[in-house]
């Protein structure tokens, strides 16, 4: 196990330089910089030179990258280029807002994909069963933002008036503190990660009921009950797992559309701005953080098959 996680976290560091070179050259492309973003085109051209030299716009390019991964490896994100505050201070606030609206998406979604998964294996090619299929196909078809856009629809504008259309929350104040502004945004990840995961809970469920043990576990007179969480569930959630890794994953970097789409104040907003002003620091920081949570939780989908698996657990003894 430790050898495994040693070799995994090596290969998270590899990974993530490797993102960063890729992000960084691709903020290179792009054309104009920070300088020109922040003053605009009609700016003179002593005002251009003047700003580029205040943010070290006119060093190398190897010079740019050594400053900022140098940084990065002292603890140190660097300062925004557009705003000229420690992106530490700049995304703190966003990065909160966005942990908590993953967290509590997350929490909807994960045990909801499971037992939708459980439930429509146990009713296998029942009308509700093709039902639950059909809509959950529907689902894992549409963007994101449409699904938003839908909800908004529903439940902002022309059907109910429940819910506030846009996120708007008041300076300084958290999104935990506004339970409302969460629920549409939470809503719209939890509709668009649900379906992965039950479609492929259900799949494994099928098989996995159709295996002998569980029909020795059956002719053994063991309630259904039983046979069912303890036997069958235990074995057919691994699939699952890796799947709910990398839909944990996704929503970490899905969230932008959603949170655009809300105009939820998180990392997402942060993104966008940062993009079109051509500051560097916050963007190689918000895709970094996401880069490094895919890593993460990969790690740990990989840890947790190994622990509900015996066959796995027990194979370095």
């Amino acid at each position: 196990m430790k050898k495994l996680v040693a070799r995994r976290l090596a290969l998270g560091l590899l990974t993530l330089w490797l993102v960063s070179l890729v992000v960084f050259a691709a903020l290179l492309a792009l054309p104009g910089d920070a300088a020109t973003a922040i003053l605009g085109k009609e700016a003179t051209p002593d005002r251009l030179a003047a700003l580029r030299e205040q943010l070290h716009l006119n060093d190398s390019v190897i010079s740019q990258y050594l400053h900022w991964i140098g940084g990065v490896v002292t603890g140190s994100f660097g300062t925004s280029a557009a705003t000229q505050q420690p992106v530490s201070d700049v995304l703190s606030a966003r990065v909160a807002n966005s942990t908590f609206l993953v967290l509590v998406a997350s929490a909807v979604a994960i045990p909801l994909s499971i037992g939708l998964g459980v439930w429509t294996a146990m009713r296998r090619d029942r009308a509700v069963d093709h039902s639950v299929s059909t809509v959950t196909l529907v689902l894992a078809a549409l963007p994101e933002f449409v699904i938003g856009i839908g909800l908004v629809l529903v439940f902002a504008t022309s059907v109910f008036h429940w819910f506030p259309a846009v996120s708007i929350l008041p300076p300084g104040e958290k999104a935990w503190q506004e339970p409302k502004a969460v629920v549409l945004p939470a809503a719209t990840l939890i509709l668009a990660v649900t379906p992965y995961i039950s479609r492929i809970m259900r799949g494994s469920m099928i098989e996995v009921l159709e295996s002998e043990y569980v029909t020795m576990a059956r002719l053994k007179g063991l309630p259904e009950r039983t046979v069912i969480w303890r036997h069958a569930v235990p074995n057919a959630i691994v699939p699952a797992i890796q799947v709910t890794a990398l839909q944990l994953a996704w929503m970490a970097g899905g969230v932008v559309a959603v949170e655009f789409v809300f105009s939820y104040p998180g990392i997402g907003a942060a993104l966008i701005d940062a993009v079109d002003n051509r500051d560097m620091p916050v963007v190689m920081t918000v895709t970094m953080l996401a880069a490094g949570l895919y890593v993460v939780l990969n790690l740990l989908a990989d840890l947790g098959t190994i622990m509900v698996t015996p066959k796995l657990r027990t194979a370095g003894r």
